[in-house]
């Protein structure tokens, strides 16, 4: 009997690592690597959608990214302004939501009500979800999570009894979001740096040396293919 194929993935996150890198390889200042960086996910969007994802996450910028230089950071800032006026003008029109995930507080007011305005306007499209984690942190979102909780045991509304794995979830940013079936991290990296720390529990992961500017659609086909190849367990046999 031929051996079934596995399902797609419905989720996939990315840790979109090695900008810098393919910068400095390159004798590039590393604001050129973040371009190249925002132009290949643009690519890895369209190739998601046509592949038939319901959801993708990418890790942007993390809680941890604000240590680097004042001039790094205001490029990645600036980049991301002109990302998100992109978004409105190639990806409104392919059906696709945005979802920003991360504590936006801090950001500048500018980006934030760019963010809500996108939000808000891709709300009620039905096709692919695209999460952008920024200023996010999985330790950091837990905490958010978890004072959300402690207040409505405070207020009376919640028994600490009463408190489950699903509770938990529909705590966090990605509350109502399947978890990521696979995890893709390129550089050569292999550990996750404190990126969806719940919902990556019983996530497949795939690891490459490539720098993420250099990551093609044949690419995630490929992590996808390894993935479909993969037998998921959950503990049992």
């Amino acid at each position: 009997m031929a051996k079934q194929e596995k399902a797609m993935p419905r989720h996939v996150a990315i840790i979109m690592d090695g900008n810098g890198r393919w910068a400095a390889k390159r004798m590039l200042p590393r604001k050129m690597g973040h371009k190249a960086g925002a132009e290949a996910l643009e690519r890895i969007i369209e190739a998601a959608r046509q592949l038939g994802l319901e959801h993708l996450t990418v890790y942007a910028f993390s809680t941890e990214n604000w240590k680097r230089s004042v001039e790094e950071v205001g490029a990645i800032m600036d980049l991301l302004r002109l990302y998100l006026k992109n978004y409105l003008q190639k990806f409104a029109k392919d059906n696709v939501r945005m979802h920003v995930i991360g504590d936006i507080s801090r950001l500048d007011a500018d980006i934030q009500e760019q963010i809500r305005n996108i939000e808000e306007m891709s709300k009620g499209k039905d096709g692919m979800t695209v999460h952008i984690a920024l200023n996010y942190g999985g330790r950091d979102e837990l905490r958010r999570g978890v004072t959300a909780l402690a207040r409505q045991v405070q207020d009376g509304v919640l028994e600490p009894e009463e408190i489950t794995e699903d509770i938990i979830s529909q705590s966090l940013d990605t509350a109502g979001v399947p978890d990521p079936e696979l995890m893709i991290r390129t550089s050569g990296e292999e550990r996750i740096s404190n990126f969806l720390l719940w919902q990556l529990a019983y996530s497949e992961f795939y690891f490459t040396d490539k720098l993420w500017p250099d990551f093609t659609e044949e690419d995630l086909k490929d992590a996808i293919d390894q993935y479909c190849g993969r037998e998921r367990r959950f503990g049992g046999r």
